[in-house]
């Protein structure tokens, strides 16, 4: 990362960067962004102990200009921030900018990694989402014992908050009922009278300190738009805020001695027409990284497998999202094979991605993608066939992550819904 101060004067080409304003009289002296403008395409100091300068876009600013609402190019929009004017570079230059691109397109071409989250939006709806969402209207919530930065904008009840109003630094919500208060001392009072301590509904799983319940967007209507409303703060693309009617959602607790505390959920139309067997994914960032994402996703797989359906989650994933699933396809996919190979008898050594999609309830078309993405499935002669040659099965499954928190079937309490056609018309 190079600092201002080291960087020299240059003559700047007039196809790069527009946001900066053209030079004069050809002078070669660095532009100084006294007037800083939303749109304007800078560097801003990243960390700040480390001089680590990143491009940045400016999405908004106060109305003294000391801090800025910023967008940085090399990561989602869930790091969105507001920053001081004194991390800006000031003396951004055409060739800063341009130097800064390139290293990041060098290390982007190294790792293979890619920030897109809005596979499946077209771009307009792309081009309105991001309009609509750009700046956080919430910085920190208070849930449980927790204070969780939010990653995203939310659209919550006009008298929460409503456009015009300014950003809320901390919003306090009860982790028990999903109610949101402004002030601390509003949540107390709540608290002091609040009898309820599991989230409302039936109790269909119940493993250790691991509970499942199911919740009737129709039935408990109030609670799962406001769980939509906190979910939105860490979900980049989710649209489902109001209408929770044809939903069914399976909210996993960790339960002791002061309650059934959110973990995460999922939900699942009652009816669907596309066979998806599950719509929105969500773990609490407090609770990332401990396994529960594949506990959700084997979860809602074990629920079809009751049903003797094959599923899919519907489309697009999140980010997040994306990451556990194919991990999780992977894993699943590749112990079958493994399975399926160590059989001595060489007939018994024989099956079909149909044979698969029934033994996992996935869709065929999702394990055709994960085995291509493997490089497991070939072609050959005319014709598709799967290669499990042990060592490539345990080269993946040491890449694919551990098992994640373990769903017992047995301890599964759920029979199918009958649905009327209302949710289909």
């Amino acid at each position: 990362s190079l600092p201002p101060e080291a960087q020299t004067p240059v003559e700047r080409k007039q196809d790069l960067s527009p946001s900066l304003p053209p030079e004069e009289d050809g002078k070669k002296s660095p532009v100084l962004l006294k007037d800083i403008k939303v749109g304007d395409k800078v560097l801003a100091l990243w960390r700040e102990d480390e001089k680590d300068w990143r491009e940045v876009v400016i999405i908004d600013k106060n109305k003294d200009g000391s801090l800025f609402y910023v967008h940085w190019a090399d990561f989602n929009r869930r790091l969105d921030a507001w920053i001081a004017r004194s991390r800006i570079d000031l003396e951004t230059t055409r060739e800063k900018l341009k130097e800064v691109r390139e290293r990041k397109r060098r290390f982007d071409e190294f790792t293979h990694e890619s920030h897109e989250d809005h596979e499946g939006l077209g771009e307009a709806d792309l081009k309105e989402h991001e309009e609509l969402t750009k700046v956080k209207n919430v910085n920190k919530i208070q849930f449980g014992k927790y204070i969780l930065d939010t990653w995203y904008f939310s659209p919550l009840p006009r008298e929460i908050w409503k456009a015009g109003d300014d950003v809320i630094n901390k919003l306090y919500m009860c982790e028990f009922t999903l109610g949101f208060y402004r002030t601390e001392a509003e949540l107390q009072r709540h608290q002091s009278k609040n009898t309820h301590r599991h989230p409302p509904g039936d109790e269909i799983y119940r493993n250790g300190d691991v509970s499942v319940f199911e919740v009737d967007g129709e039935k408990s209507k109030i609670w799962c738009q406001n769980l939509c409303y906190l979910a939105k703060m860490f979900l980049d693309h989710k649209y489902l805020y109001y209408d929770v009617d044809p939903f069914l959602f399976y909210v996993v607790c960790e339960c002791d001695s002061q309650g059934f505390h959110l973990v995460g959920y999922f939900s699942k139309e009652k009816e669907s027409a596309n066979g998806y067997n599950l719509a929105c994914i969500l773990t609490l960032p407090q609770h990332q990284r401990k396994g529960y994402g594949k506990f959700i996703i084997n979860f809602s797989y074990a629920l079809s497998k009751i049903e003797k359906k094959h599923g899919s989650p519907e489309k697009p994933l999140s980010d997040l999202g994306r990451v556990s699933y194919e991990s999780f396809w992977a894993r699943t996919l590749l112990l079958k094979l493994r399975e399926v190979s160590n059989k001595p008898n060489a007939a018994d050594r024989m099956i079909s991605i149909g044979d698969l999609a029934d033994l996992t309830s996935f869709t065929q078309g999702d394990i055709k993608a994960t085995l291509d993405r493997l490089q497991i499935l070939q072609y050959s002669q005319g014709q598709f066939y799967i290669n499990a040659n042990p060592k490539i099965i345990d080269y993946h499954l040491q890449r694919c992550g551990g098992e994640g928190v373990p769903v017992d079937p047995t301890k599964i309490h759920w029979t199918p819904h009958l649905t009327s056609d209302k949710w289909l018309r």
